[in-house]
């Protein structure tokens, strides 16, 4: 049990002890002062404090100083109960504060928990334990069952899973392998990996994500800087106020006591602990629910222009689609789909291209790499080479062309790989980028929250951007487009937008840095994004899973719901018991539920937004490939 508690409930206890006292007919009035004064000293005594230390300071005109100078005053006029009930439920609402917080801060720790302590660097063949920040790209580090990955890099030797929950908000693991690569941050689970650095600590995942957290909760939203503003001139006037409602009306022959009882009992309602608590805490228990998504929010502010959003600007390759090519159809000629790819597989065997591997992935364990005697790169048409002493072509339109021999040819998503061996045309393959399982899901959403538009800018030909945009759903589908002249056709959109609202941009590349920077708010693919995405973005999406942005947005605009409902509602309430207070038909005990009660209730709706985090959702069902 913390101290705050132990205080709290060993002044509930004088307290109801006094209050015996204070209805007991024979009661001694110095006993009951005694103990209803211990309780107070018990509970309030660092409010006490506070406002003393903040009287020194110059900055006194707060909820310390409001607080103690109701009560020393109830005290003064012989208020016992009333002075100690209301430093009793002050620090009730402040417990509850302090647990919303932590809840949250308990969100977001799981973040901060995934900070490295240590390396295991192999160096001159042995194994040594040493802080990740001294370890250099090129070395190798061993990482075992159930540790952390230190650094990012790439698996030299081992199979086993990582749990990637703290960056991703994905449960289930992932599987690796030697060749893949593996971020910090995530958890070994089965086997021991052997690992070689390509990234030096202060550029690793771990770092990146550490500093977005620690910089997400110091931006303020708007409506945050609004209360801030009216905190500092509200707390003045209240203060005058209370003066002039003690001074003035005795100053005209009416009751002393009963004036300067309203003049507290005002002070006590007035203090706008409901609002400077509840607002930012409403901010900050979103971002904590992000955090349990797998996203990352840069600041309440960014949350707020979430909540505005008019339209969604996508990019396409590694945001709706995977970046990643695989091969959809296969149509051979006179032979069968098995043979046209392992010809295709063994002739692309010596390129780095992405098509190349794609086509390579779908041949592995029946080529024969040793039957190529020889192949030659064709700039911008294919391959050439020669295998078991046949001419084999692998490549474009173009290559074919080039030799006399005739091709059929695809309007698909994708491109077109021909192939041909001694001068005899054996089919072609179709290899097409393949669309994330959720990005239909995603936009789909969005319309159904009543985004208004969805727009996919690309660099890529309009034959595979107008067959991926009708796949997914996309509304307007711009092509062909240089990075510049993504960022004009931004700009166009957010032209367009109706004032007040807001344009979002989604991409994942370095060409998309700008138009992330420009956009009224910028979502990075951070997973597998580059880093100037997620340096330039406002919003980083661990997972890259495109359906987390509905899933913010719908945060946002709850969380921007529930900062209205909480202003609303504590003015309201609390400008109405200053009413009946000035006329005379509300006493203390009220004036408490105006400040404490109105400020717990606050805390316990600003706490709801901790339960809008989505659970990771199970994989939806496959998207057809865009061919």
């Amino acid at each position: 049990m913390r101290t705050i508690e132990k205080r709290l409930i060993g002044g509930g206890v004088l307290f109801a002890v006094g209050l015996v006292l204070h209805y007991a007919a024979d009661s001694p009035g110095w006993m009951e002062l005694a103990v209803l004064g211990a309780s107070y000293l018990i509970i309030g005594y660092d409010v006490l404090l506070k406002a003393v230390r903040n009287i020194g300071h110059g900055n006194f005109l707060d909820e310390n100083f409001l607080m103690s100078v109701a009560t020393l005053g109830a005290f003064a006029i012989h208020m016992y109960p009333e002075a100690a009930a209301v430093m009793l439920f002050y620090q009730v609402g402040e417990w509850f504060e302090d647990r919303a917080v932590n809840r949250t801060r308990k969100s977001i720790s799981d973040l901060m928990d995934i900070q490295p302590e240590s390396a295991r660097v192999i160096r001159d063949g042995k194994a040594e334990t040493v802080d990740p920040e001294e370890v250099s790209v090129g070395e190798t580090i061993e990482v075992l069952a159930g540790e952390r990955v230190p650094l990012d890099g790439t698996i030299l030797e081992g199979c086993s899973s990582l749990d990637t929950k703290a960056l991703t908000g994905e449960s289930v693991p992932r599987d690796v392998a030697p060749g893949d690569e593996v971020v910090s941050g995530t958890v070994n689970l089965s086997a021991k990996l052997t690992v070689r650095v390509t990234r030096e600590y202060e550029d690793s995942t771990v770092a990146k994500v550490l500093e977005l957290v620690e910089d997400s909760v110091s931006r303020k939203a708007p409506a945050e800087r609004f209360i801030t503003r009216f905190a500092r001139y509200y707390t003045p006037a209240v203060v005058a106020a209370a003066v002039i409602i003690a001074v003035v009306p005795p100053l005209f022959g009416q009751d002393l006591v009963t004036w300067v009882y309203r003049a507290l009992t005002f002070l006590v309602v007035s203090c706008p602990c409901a609002l400077v608590i509840s607002v930012p805490l409403s901010y900050f228990c979103g971002i904590g629910a992000a955090s349990r998504m797998g996203v990352l929010i840069k600041g309440a502010n960014y949350l707020e222009a979430l909540s505005k959003v008019h339209s969604v600007v996508f990019d396409k390759t590694g945001t709706l689609t995977q970046g990643r090519f695989e091969i959809s159809k296969v149509h051979p000629v006179g032979s069968d789909d098995r043979m046209l790819i392992d010809v295709a597989a063994a002739a692309e065997s010596a390129s780095n291209h992405p098509i190349s591997a794609s086509i390579r992935r779908a041949g592995s364990g029946s080529v024969d790499t040793s039957s190529v005697e020889s192949a030659e790169e064709v700039a911008g048409m294919g391959i050439r080479a020669r295998i078991d002493g046949s001419d084999v072509l692998v490549g474009n339109h173009r290559l074919m062309e080039s030799h006399g021999i005739g091709y059929c040819d695809e309007e698909v998503a994708g491109t077109n790989v021909h192939v041909a061996r001694d001068g005899r045309y054996l089919g072609h393959i179709v290899v097409s980028d393949v669309v994330k399982e959720d990005s239909r899901e995603a936009v789909s959403r969005l319309k159904d929250m009543a985004v208004e538009r969805t727009v996919m800018l690309s660099g890529d030909s309009s034959r595979i951007c107008l067959d991926i945009g009708s796949l997914v759903g996309i509304d307007e589908v711009r092509c062909e487009l240089l990075p510049g002249d993504k960022t004009d056709e931004l700009e166009r959109i957010m032209s367009e937008c109706p004032p007040g609202r807001k344009v979002a941009f989604v991409g994942d590349g370095i060409n998309d840095a700008p138009s992330l920077a420009r956009a009224d708010i910028g979502i990075a693919m951070g997973a597998l994004g580059s880093d100037a995405a997620i340096e330039a973005a406002d919003v980083v999406i661990m997972d890259d899973a495109p359906s987390r942005i509905p899933a913010c947005i719908g945060l946002a605009r709850r969380v921007n719901r529930i900062v209205v409902q909480n202003i609303v509602f504590a003015l309201a309430v609390k400008f109405g018991i200053m009413v009946l207070t000035l006329a005379g038909h509300a006493d203390m005990w009220l004036a408490v539920f105006g400040d404490v009660g109105v400020s717990i209730l606050a805390i316990l709706n600003a706490m709801r937004c901790l339960r809008s985090a989505e659970p990771p959702a199970a994989a939806p069902a496959p998207v057809p490939d865009a061919a």
